[in-house]
């Protein structure tokens, strides 16, 4: 681990956890042939509370949407799916979109938040809103998901993000596979890439430690259970392990993944608000002559942030257990990190 790197860690924690309503939180840097991870802060609030370890497991939020979109990737460069597959293939009965005259909405559709579809179903507000604090999604099973998307009537070709896309993305790929999300997503992403500590709270890849408590606005809040849409947002990791998924990203032929962990920084098309291009989940931009690609991620307790910059070779990621804010303070931290990282001389 590089002490230099960890001393720029340092200094931007130091701030971070200066904001009384951010107990704890985990970040990550690599540039070049140089890593650290960093862990300070406590797990939950109060005294006595654990101390944040480089192996405590946060929520990644909808970071959890790159993992799906790499498992698309894996799945289609072994053959399983293909990218233009139309989203019915995999949908049971009755739960096929209309189309209205367009062209189906495809599994790269979906990846890319091109398929039209909005930024959530209608009716996971009914089914969660008494709970929309607390668990907004625990009660939202896969009739509800099918239910929504057979709904669906038109088709937009510009990029607009959709959590409900995602999450029906991991679905439909564990339809495709014969099993659910978690188990799917272990196999052909987390396993092959070591990451042996994430997963989702109660499972065997979280039993070596304690997630951390998540907080808003300073207060314990309980964790958030997603069900028929766990590809959007469901996953939690540690320091480590994230660590070892930046650099896969980055060294995409070190791994059993190559052709996968190529396909998802590819940018696919435009943002139809701004002047980001999307990839395979992540969001890209060129800044000077560097390709930097990010996520991030929130719940109700937690916020997350990564990204990387492939031409520098080089990272960053930062979790933290305090719920975003109109400030951002986690994700500006994260930014700053990103910079570090991949423009050292400015």
């Amino acid at each position: 681990m590089s002490e230099e790197l960890r001393a720029e860690l340092w200094t931007v924690m130091a701030e971070l956890l200066d904001d009384p309503a951010i107990p704890g939180a985990v970040a990550v840097m690599v540039r070049g042939p140089d890593r650290a991870v960093l862990a300070a802060g406590r797990s939950a609030r109060g005294v006595g509370a654990p101390a944040v370890g480089t192996d405590t497991p946060f929520a990644l939020g909808s970071v959890t949407k790159t993992f799906t979109a790499l498992l698309l990737a894996e799945l289609a460069a072994r053959g399983d799916v293909r990218y233009a597959d139309p989203i019915e293939s995999y949908l049971p009965a009755g739960a096929a979109p209309r189309r209205g005259g367009g062209p189906p909405i495809t599994l790269l559709d979906l990846a890319t938040h091109s398929g039209g579809l909005p930024h959530l179903p209608r009716n996971v507000y009914r089914r969660g809103l008494r709970h929309w604090l607390a668990d907004p999604y625990a009660r939202y099973r896969a009739e509800d998901l099918y239910r929504a998307t057979a709904r669906l009537r038109s088709r937009r070709r510009t990029a607009r993000y959709s959590t409900f896309g995602m999450g029906l993305l991991g679905t439909l790929l564990a339809n495709a596979a014969g099993t659910d999300y978690v188990t799917l997503v272990t196999e052909r992403v987390l396993t092959p890439l070591g990451m042996r500590h994430t997963g989702v709270p109660g499972t065997a890849a979280l039993a070596a430690a304690e997630p951390a408590t998540g907080h808003r606005r300073g207060r314990p809040v309980p964790h958030w259970t997603l069900d028929a849409l766990a590809g959007a947002g469901a996953l939690y990791t540690t320091g480590a392990d994230l660590l070892r998924y930046l650099l896969a990203h980055l060294a995409p032929e070190r791994t059993p993944l190559a052709a996968a962990l190529d396909a998802v920084r590819r940018p696919h098309q435009r943002y139809e608000d701004g002047d980001n291009d999307v990839c395979l989940a992540w969001t890209h931009r060129v800044v000077g002559s560097r390709a930097l690609l990010w996520h991030t991620g929130g719940t109700g307790g937690f916020t997350a942030f990564a990204g990387f910059g492939p031409d520098a070779a080089a990272g960053a990621a930062v979790l933290a257990n305090a719920g975003p804010t109109r400030a951002e303070p986690v994700l500006r931290a994260g930014r700053r990190l990103l910079r570090r990282a991949v423009f050292p001389d400015r």
